[in-house]
């Protein structure tokens, strides 16, 4: 139990054996382990399995539309820079109907981490290739096999500049909760894809397939060499796993706002002069 725990049941809607529930649990270790306060912490998700994450999570969250969930985040990070905004939601909903926010939000740096629970599957609408899914994959839809390359977030977060890159596999919580901690501590845009299996929909990326076809990056991997983290992101033979990339310093996207320029108090604390809202009005 942790403050970020329920202190009564709740009934979670995932399957048994759902890869969703130790990423969960690696993440309220996560914000626990950092000391954050509940009431500071907000999560920001769309539609699907994956999204319904931060009901389940004792902190604030905004349910939104489908691959919206990075766009409200932002919104409440450039409204309140004090909190810690966490957008969240699965491959479909933030690749997918979420993938321009994805790319437009990497090249604004907000000061948000976020978090991709990657099955390589739609798996709230019944087992539809979903923008990861590999080639031949069968599924309900794509009864031939899946005939679209698959989508590679990480290369894609790198040639846009993102400041914080990296991937997880819910094999290993206990390293996926430290790229999580890294991931919040960091000072601008994060990401952090997540393999785990979806039980029910994707009989082919199982447990068992992430664990054969994934490895962590060696001790001595240097991740602020951008070469190093584009060259990791493009093996799809077997995905390395671990902190790619991450670089400090550059100016985040309320850095950049100019309403913060003299003031650093958050919109929402100041007071409003309501002459000049009128004036705004007229």
């Amino acid at each position: 139990m942790s403050k970020f725990d329920f202190e009564h049941d709740i009934d979670i809607a995932w399957c048994p054996g759902c890869g969703n529930f130790p990423l969960r649990m690696s993440i309220i270790k996560a914000l626990n382990e950092l000391g954050l306060d509940p009431t500071q912490v907000v999560f920001s998700s769309g539609i699907g399995q994956a999204a319904k994450m931060p009901q389940y999570i004792d902190a604030n969250y905004f349910n939104g539309l489908h691959g919206r969930g990075l766009s409200v985040a932002v919104a409440i990070q450039a409204a309140n820079p004090s909190l810690t905004v966490i957008a969240e939601g699965g491959d479909g909903d933030m690749y997918g109907e979420g993938g321009n926010h994805f790319i437009q939000n990497i090249r604004r740096n907000p000061n948000i981490t976020h978090i991709v629970h990657n099955n390589m599957i739609y798996g709230l609408t019944k087992g539809q290739g979903s923008p990861t899914s590999p080639r031949d994959l069968v599924t309900p839809i794509q009864v031939d096999g899946v005939v679209n390359e698959p989508f590679n977030p990480m290369a894609v977060a790198l040639s846009m500049g993102a400041t914080f890159v990296a991937r997880a596999f819910t094999g290993d919580s206990e390293r996926t909760k430290e790229i999580i901690k890294a991931a919040i501590l960091h000072k601008g845009y994060a990401i952090v894809d997540i393999f785990h299996p979806c039980v029910t929909f994707n009989k082919v990326n199982t447990f068992a397939w992430y664990k054969n076809n994934t490895y962590w990056l060696e001790d001595d991997y240097d991740p602020s060499l951008l070469t190093n983290a584009m060259a990791k992101a493009l093996e799809v033979q077997k995905f390395p796993l671990g902190i790619l990339y991450e670089v400090k310093g550059k100016p985040t996207f309320d850095d950049n706002l100019n309403v913060y320029h003299e003031d650093k108090s958050p919109i929402i604390t100041r007071k409003r002069d309501i002459a000049n809202v009128n004036r705004l009005l007229k």
